[in-house]
C-alpha cells in the first residue's frame, strides 16, 4: 500500500514540475520583448508541447490504474480461493463430527 502512495506522489510531484515548468516558460515568453507573429509562434509550439507531455502524463497514468486494479482482481481471486477451500474444510470437517456423534448415540 505505501508502494501505491509513493507512487502517486511521485506522479504528482512530477506532474506539479512539469505544469511549474510551462507556466514559467509561458510567463517568460509573455515578458520578453519580440514582435507579435513570434510571440504567437511560441505560445502555439508551447501549447503543443504542453499538450504532448499532459497527453505522455495521462498514459502513463492509465497505465498505472490498470496495473493496480489487474494486481487488485489477482489478489481478490487469491484470497477467494482460499476462503473457498476454508469453508469447504469447514463443511468437511462439520459432516465427519457430526457423522461421529451419529454413531456414539
Amino acid at each position: 500500500m505505501s508502494n501505491e502512495g509513493s507512487g502517486r506522489n511521485a506522479s504528482s510531484f512530477i506532474l506539479s514540475f512539469i505544469i511549474g515548468g510551462l507556466v514559467g516558460a509561458g510567463v517568460a515568453l509573455l515578458l520578453a520583448p519580440q514582435s507579435g507573429e513570434k510571440m504567437r509562434q511560441k505560445i502555439k509550439e508551447l501549447a503543443e508541447d504542453a499538450k504532448e507531455k499532459a497527453a505522455e502524463y495521462t498514459g502513463q497514468v492509465k497505465s498505472q490504474v490498470n496495473a493496480t486494479v489487474e494486481k487488485g482482481k489477482g489478489l481478490f481471486e487469491e484470497k477467494k480461493s482460499l476462503v473457498t477451500a476454508a469453508i469447504e474444510a469447514g463443511k468437511e470437517a462439520y459432516g465427519k463430527e457430526k457423522e461421529k456423534l451419529a454413531k456414539e448415540s
